[in-house]
């Protein structure tokens, strides 16, 4: 009895074992993410090719989208890639695609922050675009169906200053003098999510400009953009005290200065 008991209990080991290592297999070898799909009361899943009947063009393109990484493993339905987003699409389907019967990410967020948990952080610091309270979505400045899911970047005509200057119209121009910064985008001085300094700069003072803008040092003196601003420091950041202010651009100082 006593040596049937081990064996069983040596078989139940090994067998769970076995189970737990074939399952860590197939999460190593997926080439998909794994989620629960977002609670939707009452639905159940459909599979992607019951979205297409109505969103053929998000569902075409949604192939190449970092975001079809993403995945709720039913081998009967196929692909269910909609749906890990959206929560399961059976009421939806059913009534005619009727608002509220599916999950809309542009008007929760919390659905992206399923996944990207450090940005409910940032959007909850002093200063930040107010997507939760709903004045911004995540879908104003990404696009989750299509690319690396970042609006202006790859073939897209718009760039990603377009894309900030749709709401923030006063900082597109144009200008005479550009400031270069404006070239790689405005996530160069911006945090886009929130930020601890004011107008969601990456720093709070002259150490983001010298980041570009620093040419060397010596003792006691700072140099920038080839003059010595060792002084100039003491007195505030670079686009306060009749310096540098007009940060984005201008129409007659190829200093910025006004």
């Amino acid at each position: 009895m006593k040596l049937k008991l081990r064996l069983s209990r040596t078989t139940l080991i090994f067998g769970g074992t076995a189970v737990w290592g074939l399952f860590l297999l197939g999460c190593v070898t997926a080439n998909r993410t794994m989620l629960v799909v977002p609670h939707v009361p009452g639905a159940t899943l459909v599979g992607d090719k019951a979205c297409k009947e109505c969103h053929a063009e998000q569902v075409d393109k949604f192939a190449n989208a970092s975001h079809a990484k993403l995945a709720f493993a039913d081998p009967k339905l196929g692909t269910t890639g909609c749906e890990a987003c959206h929560g399961a699409g059976s009421l939806h389907v059913k009534a005619g695609g009727t608002t509220h019967t599916i999950v809309n990410p542009r008007k929760s967020p919390e659905a992206c922050f399923e996944c990207h948990l450090e940005k409910r952080g940032q959007f909850s610091l002093p200063y930040a675009h107010s997507v939760s309270n709903g004045n911004v979505s995540c879908s104003d400045c990404h696009d989750p169906h299509k690319g690396n899911a970042l609006m202006g970047t790859g073939a897209s005509l718009r760039t990603q200053t377009e894309g900030c200057a749709e709401c923030h119209t006063t900082q597109k121009g144009p200008f005479i003098f550009k400031h270069n910064a404006m070239k790689e985008g405005c996530v160069a001085c911006h945090n886009p999510h929130g930020s601890v300094n004011q107008k969601m700069l990456k720093a709070p003072d002259s150490n983001l400009c010298l980041q570009c803008h620093a040419t060397g040092s010596a003792p006691g003196m700072l140099f920038a953009s080839g003059r010595d601003h060792a002084g100039n420091p003491v007195q505030g950041t670079c686009w306060v005290s009749g310096c540098h202010e007009a940060v984005h651009g201008s129409n007659t100082s190829h200093a910025l200065r006004f």
